[in-house]
């Protein structure tokens, strides 16, 4: 790697280690399940998290640095379990730059049954702009996760799916926002499973959906230096 892609890489170890915290401290993982992944800018490069290592011990010298096909290019660790799915992921979706695994109770139950999250929130329609969908069921290892995630969430706004039987997966345009929206999905999910407790949830008309997604995804928050908003 030539310098620049070095300094890239180092920040982005160091930037995935910091998110694997926020996966903590909302709660979304138990023991050493879950991971979180940054494409390489540029480079047909990812950062991942190192296989069944605390969350305590995550350190961006732990994280390994794979190419899009799973192989690990830089790192002393073996990288997650998820690799394959996540290098899938990168490799058919250009635009995303970020991918997170969690298994955070109240959404993976949802994908337990198998049954998609309807849109009953306006915060759900702002950040999904939604339901929040069911991928296939496959097994961990190799790549058909991946290939689950992406013929699910291809054309579809949500940045989430949950792995029917496994768990929840997102993506974004960089980590943050793959975090981002994995913490969300299970405040929805949750949120539902309770107003479904209490009885039938009301349905949003799927104009004001659309509405409100546009409005979250392109007016909302303080601008950033790419026009879009900085908080989305």
């Amino acid at each position: 790697m030539n310098s620049d892609v070095v300094r890239q890489v180092t920040g982005l170890r160091e930037t995935v280690a910091r998110l694997h915290r926020e996966l903590t401290r909302y709660d979304l993982v138990a023991w050493t399940a879950g991971n979180v992944s940054a494409r390489v800018p540029g480079q047909d490069l990812m950062v991942i998290k190192p296989s069944g290592v605390d969350y305590d011990d995550l350190t961006a010298d732990c994280m390994v640095v794979c190419d899009l096909n799973g192989t690990v290019v830089d790192g002393a660790g073996s990288p997650s379990s998820d690799t394959a799915a996540h290098a899938y992921v990168y490799r058919a979706m250009p635009e995303v730059g970020g991918v997170v695994h969690t298994h955070s109770g109240y959404a993976t139950a949802w994908a337990a049954r198998g049954e998609a999250i309807p849109c009953w929130l306006t915060a759900q329609a702002d950040e999904f702009g939604g339901e929040i969908p069911v991928g296939p069921f496959a097994l961990i290892g190799g790549d058909d996760i991946g290939k689950g995630i992406v013929s699910t969430l291809s054309g579809h706004r949500s940045p989430a799916v949950l792995m029917r039987n496994h768990g929840v997966f997102t993506i974004g345009r960089d980590a943050r926002a793959a975090v981002k929206a994995a913490v969300m999905c299970e405040d929805v999910a949750r949120t539902a499973h309770l107003a479904r407790a209490l009885g039938q949830p009301l349905p949003i008309a799927q104009a004001d959906i659309d509405s409100l997604h546009d409005r979250y995804q392109n007016v909302y928050g303080q601008r950033g230096a790419t026009g879009r908003p900085a908080t989305s």
